[in-house]
């Protein structure tokens, strides 16, 4: 206790106790309201954003007459559960969510695959011009699909790919260039002394692949593979340009296809856009921590 502390009364400490007590509360009172306005903020961002899916599945379970009527039905009165089994035996769902599904699970196994080898070269290997090619890597993403698009087709077409699912799968198996950032900043983020003690141990850089980097790497593997995933599920623009056969075509291919052939009839309409957005949906639920995990590690370190 200081000299001044010595020279208060009992009755002036306690004063000065209770201040700092006061002072503490307050401190944590205001902690408390932030939170809560904090909270509050979420909540309503939350309930802006489920709002559209929230009237995606209440329409695909009206009636045709309660879809356009002011004010709008929130709940359907009564519930047309016949909208899916009609909207979905309307179109060949099946065939076309067996093609969506050959396509996705492909293309994000070749990303894992190549992104990974290319991302760890560029993390971990050092080899003359890696900075330069890691550089020009970077400059392909600024160029617009709608750049690359015609002359890819002409490639393609050269090949004698179109109409088949090798462009949409094929281009996968060399990398992608946000995929291999991405996962090169993770890898950036480990320490370098792991790599040194598993070579002092005899392992070579395959096996500090194997063992060390991949390991630690999972929730940025995760992610990735979610990331295309999710582009290949949703994929439009693709299936368009390369894919001319009904028999081929994807999930979301074939909705714009089955609105246009069959008037626009809503509820179906909706309904099956429904079948096509709760899968990805629940894997994101299932996968959620792991994928937050994900993308508050990865590019910590440049």
């Amino acid at each position: 206790m200081s000299r001044l502390d010595h020279s208060l009364s009992p009755a002036q400490t306690n004063q000065k106790e209770l201040r700092g007590s006061l002072g503490t509360a307050s401190w944590a009172r205001q902690q408390q309201i932030g939170r809560a306005i904090g909270h509050v903020l979420l909540s309503v961002a939350g309930i802006l954003f489920i709002l559209p899916f929230f009237w995606l599945v209440s329409t695909s379970l009206k009636e045709l007459d309660q879809i356009f009527t002011m004010p709008p039905i929130w709940i359907p009165n009564p519930i047309r559960w016949q909208n899916y089994p009609e909207a979905l035996s309307y179109f060949p769902f099946l065939r076309q969510l067996r093609n969506t599904l050959i396509i996705a699970l492909s293309s994000t196994g070749l990303t894992l695959i190549s992104s990974t080898l290319v991302a760890f070269s560029f993390s971990r290997l050092r080899w003359v011009g890696r900075d330069l090619c890691f550089f020009l890597m970077l400059a392909t993403m600024m160029l617009p699909y709608q750049v690359t698009m015609i002359p890819l087709f002409i490639i393609y077409r050269s090949l004698n790919w179109v109409n088949s699912f090798l462009p949409l799968i094929i281009p996968h198996a060399f990398g992608v260039p946000f995929f291999i950032f991405l996962l090169r900043q993770f890898f950036l983020s480990i320490p370098k002394d792991l790599d040194d003690a598993a070579t002092i141990d005899g392992c070579l850089e395959v096996g500090i692949l194997r063992h060390i980097i991949l390991p630690l790497a999972k929730p940025a593997l995760t992610t990735v593979a979610l990331f295309q995933f999710l582009g290949s599920w949703n994929d439009f623009l693709g299936p368009l340009i390369y894919l001319n056969d009904p028999d081929k075509y994807t999930l979301p291919l074939g909705i714009q296809v089955f609105a246009s052939t069959s008037g626009v009839q809503w509820g179906w309409m909706m309904a099956a856009t429904t079948v096509l957005t709760v899968p990805v949906v629940v894997l994101f639920f299932f996968t959620q921590r792991t994928f937050i995990q994900g993308i508050s590690v990865t590019g910590m370190k440049g």
